[in-house]
């Protein structure tokens, strides 16, 4: 069982090789929740991630003799970028095995640290076993990403900055992915606040602790946008401590992470992505256990690809009611496009996106369909832009 002293020594080793993240009160955060929330900005870490702390303390930890035979990782994102900028600030060779399926820029960004990306296996299964095997016949040292004393004592230092800077806290909110983050931090956090509620948040299609804390399940798995924390179960040793230390596990949906990603891009001015996004969605999709609270939320990390980004805001700001999706019927006569510019126009609407439609949705052949995005200030904005159309066109909401 990993020790608060563990944790203790991991923040002496690593200090000067990780960025002390600031630790900030968000008032933004703490108007849309009713709590009031302080940021641990882990995605300001040269790797954009909390998991270069587990790293650095793993690799600091090495003999000699580990460290000439090299380490090797397997990772579909930060822990790769993690293991490869320390493992190369210390001089020790590194194997990063990565997934087929791993985005172009995580490859560029983990070799650009040093490393040297294998890409073997269509599943992370598949890369975890080649991985083993090419450790096996090197004798490298395996850099496992969550499920070790080390890597857990690193990562719990990020809780050391966090209570030592925050002053008084009633919870401590982190995600679950293989249950490092949380390990590590809840031993931290139980030492210095042992009152303190410790939650953890999955993702409902890797939601194996939603029982917590009866058994875990094996959850569905699949796509989602906090890749991060897709784990289909957590360590043995991770396990092991959040059972004894954390007090709630919470589930989350992918629309609450969307949203979460957004605000905190708006409100917080944070890029994040959406691992680093769940434990605001919890706090967004239970607001009842949070309101009145002095809650502590790391954004575990900021590594987003930027399409994602862009749609996850876009997706958010349409369910929200700040983009507007309109068709409308019109007759298909000249002057009617220019019409209906200066009437969205006059609204004070942004036209963003128009499909003009004549030969297949429209009902008649002197007719056409224009579907329209425009951008509103807020739903009674984008009300108020529908009515004003409505009154010479047939319009409707898609």
């Amino acid at each position: 069982m990993i020790s608060f002293q563990d944790v203790t020594a991991a923040a002496e080793r690593i200090r000067g090789k990780v960025i002390r993240t600031p630790t900030l009160a968000s008032h933004a955060l703490s108007r849309a929740t009713g709590a009031d929330i302080t940021l641990k900005l882990e995605n300001l870490q040269a790797v954009g991630s909390f998991k270069e702390r587990g790293a650095a303390n793993k690799l600091a930890l090495l003999t000699p003799e580990e460290r000439a035979r090299g380490v090797i990782a397997v990772s579909a994102g930060n822990h790769a970028q993690g293991v490869a900028r320390h493992a190369s600030l210390l001089g020790i060779d590194a194997v990063i095995v990565m997934p087929k399926f791993t985005p172009a820029g995580k490859v560029v960004r983990t070799r650009n640290w040093g490393a040297r990306v294998v890409l073997e296996g269509e599943t992370f299964a598949e890369a975890l076993m080649f991985a083993q095997d090419m450790q096996a016949r090197e004798g490298r040292t395996f850099v496992h990403p969550y499920d070790d004393v080390a890597v857990m004592a690193g990562q719990g230092t990020c809780a050391l900055e966090l209570l030592e800077d925050a002053g008084d806290l009633d919870m401590l909110v982190a995600p679950i992915g293989g249950g490092g983050l949380l390990a590590g931090c809840s031993v931290a956090a139980r030492a210095l606040r042992p009152n303190m509620e410790l939650i953890g948040v999955q993702v409902e299609s890797y939601d194996s602790l939603a029982a917590f804390p009866g058994p875990a399940t094996h959850p569905n798995g699949g796509s989602t946008i906090a890749e991060g924390i897709a784990v289909i179960q957590i360590g043995t040793q991770t396990d092991e401590v959040i059972r004894k230390q954390v007090d709630k596990v919470l589930v989350v949906s992918e629309c609450a992470i969307e949203n979460a990603i957004t605000l905190l891009a708006e409100g917080a001015k944070q890029v994040s992505e959406g691992a680093g996004a769940a434990a605001l969605a919890a706090v967004l999709t239970y607001p009842e256990l949070f309101r009145g609270k002095k809650v502590a939320l790391p954004i575990s990390g900021g590594n987003i690809d930027s399409r994602i980004l862009a749609n996850t805001l876009l997706r958010a700001m349409l369910r929200d009611g700040r983009i507007l999706r309109l068709v409308m019927e019109i007759p298909d006569r000249p002057g009617v496009l220019a019409d209906i510019s200066k009437t969205i126009g006059e609204a004070g609407g942004n036209i963003i996106e128009v499909s003009h439609q004549r030969l297949f949705a429209a009902p008649s052949v002197h007719a056409a369909q224009l579907e329209v995005m425009i951008e509103a200030r807020d739903p009674e904005h984008a009300a108020l832009i529908t009515k004003a159309l409505g009154l010479s066109y047939i319009v409707r909401r898609a």
